[in-house]
Order: C-alpha cells, then sequence, then structure tokens
C-alpha cells in the first residue's frame, strides 16, 4: 500500500486512482476489471440517486441505501461480495489520505451482525454432528470434514492449503517439508493465506479454487484435529506436485490436490446417508462444506461470546484487527479457541 497521502481535491477520479495503485500492487487484470465494475455501478448510483455526492462525499446511509438496493436482484453473496469491495475501496482511499473516513465501516458491521443467523436453516447440536463425523471413517474423509468443522474455513480455502501451512509440535510421519516462516513459534496451527486464486499459479501448481479471505490468517490446531491430520498424513499418497497439497485424492485423480466439487460430492454423500441432504433442497435443509463454516461460527460464537476471535478466524475482519490478534496469538486468540472449540469425538 502506498505511503503517500493525498488529498481528495488531488484525486480528480477516485475510482481510477484506487484501480491504477491496485495494478501496481499486482492484482489481476480480471480482479481490476470487477472492482472496477462494483465501483462505477456505485457511482452511477449515487448520480442517479435522490441524494447525488461525488463518491468521496458519500455517507454510510448512502452506502446501505446502495447495498439494500442490490438486494432481490442478487444472490446475498454477491451482495456481500460488492459490499467487500466497496469496503476496501474507501478503506484504502482512507489510509492514503484521499478520503476522510470509510463510510462502508458502519455498513459492515450492521452486515456482520446477520451473518449466519438464517432462522429457517437447519440447525444442528454438537452432539449430533459429533454422531455424523463418527459416520465418516475414510481417513481423507474424516481430515476434510473435521477440519472444516474445527476452522470454519471455505471449501477453496481447504483444497489450497499445502503442507507447508500445517505446523504440528508432533508432526507425525509427515512429508520432510517444514512449515512456512509464518509458522514459526506457532506449533499447532494452520496458515490460510489470502493470495490465492483460480487460475493463479501458485508454489508452482495452477489453482483450482480461490481464497476469499481479507488477509492472511493462522488458525489453531487443537488436539483433535492434531489426530486426525497426522492419520491422514500417515496414508497420504505422494504427489507430483511441486506445491506439495496437504490434501490429495485417494481415488481416480490418485495423488492429486483435491477440487471443491470432490469435497462437495463427499460430504454430500455423508449428508445424504445421515438424512440432510435432498436432491432439489435448499441451503435452508442441506448440509454441504459452507454449512460446516456456519456451524463453526454459530456455535463457536455462542460460547465465546467473543465476535472478534471469531471473526479473526473466519477471515472477515480488516488489516488493523488482523494485526491486534496476530499480536495476541500467545494468549487471545488461542486461549478463547481452545476453551471453547467443541469436540468431536474424534
Amino acid at each position: 500500500m502506498s505511503s503517500d497521502t493525498q488529498s481528495t481535491d488531488a484525486v480528480s477520479d477516485p475510482v481510477g486512482y484506487f484501480l491504477e495503485d491496485i495494478t501496481y500492487h499486482g492484482k489481476s487484470e480480471r480482479t481490476r476489471e470487477f472492482y472496477e465494475r462494483v465501483l462505477r455501478d456505485f457511482e452511477t448510483f449515487l448520480k442517479d440517486g435522490g441524494r447525488p455526492v461525488p463518491i468521496a462525499e458519500a455517507s454510510h446511509r448512502d452506502c446501505m441505501a446502495y447495498v439494500h438496493s442490490l438486494r432481490g436482484d442478487a444472490s446475498e453473496s454477491t451482495v456481500a461480495t460488492y459490499a467487500s469491495y466497496l469496503h476496501r475501496f474507501y478503506a484504502y482511499m482512507t489510509q492514503v489520505g484521499a478520503f476522510e473516513s470509510n463510510p462502508m465501516t458502519l455498513v459492515v458491521e450492521e452486515m456482520d451482525e446477520a451473518i449466519n443467523t438464517d432462522p429457517t436453516r437447519r440447525e444442528i447440536d454438537v452432539a449430533s454432528m459429533r454422531q455424523f463425523v463418527d459416520t465418516v471413517t475414510h481417513p481423507l474423509e474424516q481430515a476434510l470434514v473435521v477440519t472444516l468443522l474445527k476452522t470454519g474455513m471455505r471449501v477453496g480455502e481447504l483444497c489450497n492449503l499445502d503442507v507447508r501451512d500445517l505446523s504440528l509440535a508432533d508432526p507425525g510421519p509427515r512429508p520432510e517439508i517444514p512449515a512456512r516462516a509464518a509458522l514459526d513459534g506457532r506449533p499447532d496451527s494452520l496458515y490460510i493465506a489470502a493470495e490465492p486464486a483460480r487460475g493463479s499459479v501458485l508454489n508452482g501448481e495452477e489453482r483450482t479454487a480461490s481464497n476469499k479471505r481479507k488477509r492472511d490468517t493462522t488458525v489453531p490446531v487443537d488436539d483433535e484435529l492434531a489426530r486426525v491430520l497426522r492419520r491422514w498424513l500417515a496414508i497420504r499418497p505422494d504427489t507430483r506436485s511441486e506445491a506439495m497439497p496437504l490434501f490429495v485424492s485417494t481415488s481416480g485423480d490418485w495423488g492429486r490436490r483435491v477440487t471443491p466439487d470432490m469435497v462437495h460430492h463427499i460430504v454430500e454423500r455423508h449428508a445424504r446417508g445421515h438424512g440432510w441432504y435432498r436432491e432439489g433442497g435448499g441451503t435452508e435443509e442441506n448440509v454441504t462444506p459452507h454449512y460446516f463454516r456456519h456451524f463453526f461460527t454459530t456455535h463457536l460464537r455462542d460460547r465465546t461470546g467473543d465476535r472478534g476471535v471469531v471473526k479473526y478466524l473466519r477471515g472477515d475482519v480488516a488489516q488493523d484487527v488482523i494485526d491486534t490478534y496476530t499480536h495476541e496469538w500467545g494468549n487471545r486468540v488461542r486461549e478463547v479457541y481452545e476453551a471453547n472449540i467443541y469436540s468431536l469425538g474424534q
């Protein structure tokens, strides 16, 4: 991020200024185009709205009105994506001194309050989830399911994990690959990067999924998840990939990195056998990999009462909050997590 500051007067086209900067920072053309589409759409909304103002002068109410206008025509995930891009734009422009404040902060906080509180969604208690996990016995499938349930990560983030992203105090029979430097001094933890994008090449391998974190996140691995991962690493097939993926197929695509489709099929098969999945059923009924993220968020938030820690673990917070929790890794995050994370009986 540029350390130079700019006054609002010096930036005649704030959107163009921002797009130029993210290009310098290495964002892909596709990402740049998406930002431009969202930001120009917001500019048009402001221009055509009842209170036409330049984007630099938009209030939090203008931003809320825009987000509200998207609902009905777009899915909730799309609305959240548009909001996150707008939030990042304002955060950046505020940091470089072009804007005085970020009007999206209040909007995003309000959206976070509503996250995963859909009253129509199937609610599963820990005891029932424990019975479900007990039916998943294959080491790979068990490792995939338990990792999702214990970390709340997205399925794409799960698929993008490499062996170097895992640090275990008792490593067991893992490949001779050192954990990445960011995990030094942080045993029993997983590193979830923000950078992998579908189609990009990372560690010598083209990725089939994208991570959607706002920032890199270090997530604790408790004793239960560590045991499950060691069990998987003991039988993990060799792979030709230079990236050394953590999770690889043990079936038709032997030794190749698992894909989101593979994980979805595994979870769907087990959920169907447990009566938690029906063809044609919606998100309120079917248990999918994304449901595990909902389960993690709901139960950990209710147990801790600490939305900040849960948002950090989910990767949903801005850099200043990330810095706070990263610096407090040795006490607050890990202690809160280990004191409250549920057992799945593994």
